[in-house]
């Protein structure tokens, strides 16, 4: 079963994120999932079995900026997707991702983007087998200024 997360599922969205980013602040991690729950231009899926435990997540927003490969604005972006390994490739990534873009389209998007980390192989994969086409790679340097 796949559900729109509401404020009480909160807590599920974040125990998920947890495993997908390791080494975040649980807190911290409610308090921005909180928010992309209020918020009209995001939107998080949940996956659940049967039984009631949850899954897996989409986390999808709505961008105005610039998207990387893409022509028009504003863009959904999948800004995070995760199933638990025991539940992968069985179609719930892609029930998932559907879900993100049914949305994106109902918010005026004609274009669907996401990204993810060069050495992410797993990801990159996913991507592909959910119909995505790899448009750039990026090298991201950076400083300290004394």
């Amino acid at each position: 079963m796949i559900k729109r997360a509401e404020i009480e599922d909160s807590m599920d969205v974040v125990r998920l994120a947890s495993l997908l980013w390791p080494g975040h602040n649980i807190e911290e991690f409610k308090i921005e999932t909180d928010q992309l729950i209020k918020n009209e231009n995001a939107i998080v899926y949940l996956a659940y079995v049967p039984l009631g435990e949850p899954i897996g997540f989409a986390q999808c927003q709505i961008r105005t900026d610039y998207v990387e490969g893409t022509t028009t604005t504003p863009v959904g972006y999948l800004e995070g997707l995760f199933v638990k390994e025991t539940f992968r490739r069985s179609g719930i990534a892609k029930q998932l991702v559907k879900h993100c873009e049914d949305w994106s389209i109902l918010k005026g998007c004609r274009e669907f983007a996401s990204d993810c980390e060069l050495d992410n192989e797993e990801s990159y994969n996913v991507h592909l087998k959910l119909g995505f086409k790899e448009v750039n790679r990026v090298i991201a340097f950076a400083k300290k200024l004394t």
